[in-house]
């Protein structure tokens, strides 16, 4: 009962996040020409080192359309994918402080380099433009007011997890990584 459920919200979170990918992807021409000649490559995402309490992760399979899209593979592994990107999931606490502060962690990938290095073009130079999406529903100003207060938001965001991050690095008592509090 609970692997299907979790099965169903996996299903329709990747649904998600590939619609969203590939909005970001479709918003910039230029990125979608880089992804055309890739068209029938797959690539899947793995997550070693996940820790064995927590839920598992799935392996993510997708493979580039001839629109220079991406396709979700749903459950379907590669044996031998076209690229293979392994992300380190060892420490999750300190993997989603590091995304909030801009870091990359760790990354391992093999398989087809000018596939890879397309991928690596594409992380580092594409970006979700939310305002642009807002303003296309609320308007220009409401949404220039928001994306203010967002970015206010954010930045205390980065630097609490900057805070964090540092005093992890410092092993300060009761912080992952530090000594037990007493």
């Amino acid at each position: 009962m609970f692997h299907n459920l979790q099965s169903l919200v996996q299903g329709a979170v990747m649904q998600r996040a590939t619609l969203l990918a590939n909005h970001v992807i479709s918003s910039e021409p230029v990125a979608v020409e880089r992804l055309r000649p890739h068209a029938g490559s797959s690539l899947q995402v793995e997550f070693p080192g996940w820790p064995r309490l927590l839920p598992a992760l799935p392996t993510i399979a997708f493979r580039i359309s001839p629109a220079g899209l991406v396709e979700w593979l749903g459950d379907e592994r590669l044996d031998e994918p076209d690229l293979r990107i392994e992300v380190d999931a060892s420490n999750p606490a300190l993997s989603l402080v590091q995304a909030l502060t801009g870091a990359r962690p760790r990354v391992t990938v093999a398989g087809n380099a000018a596939l890879a290095a397309e991928v690596n073009w594409l992380i580092d130079n594409l970006r979700w433009d939310v305002q642009d999406d807002l303003a296309r529903l609320v308007g220009a100003a409401p949404a220039d007011a928001i994306g203010r207060l967002a970015h206010v938001i954010a930045d205390g965001v980065r630097q609490g997890a900057r805070t964090i991050g540092s005093l992890v690095g410092k092993g300060v008592p009761g912080t992952p990584g530090g000594p037990p509090s007493r």
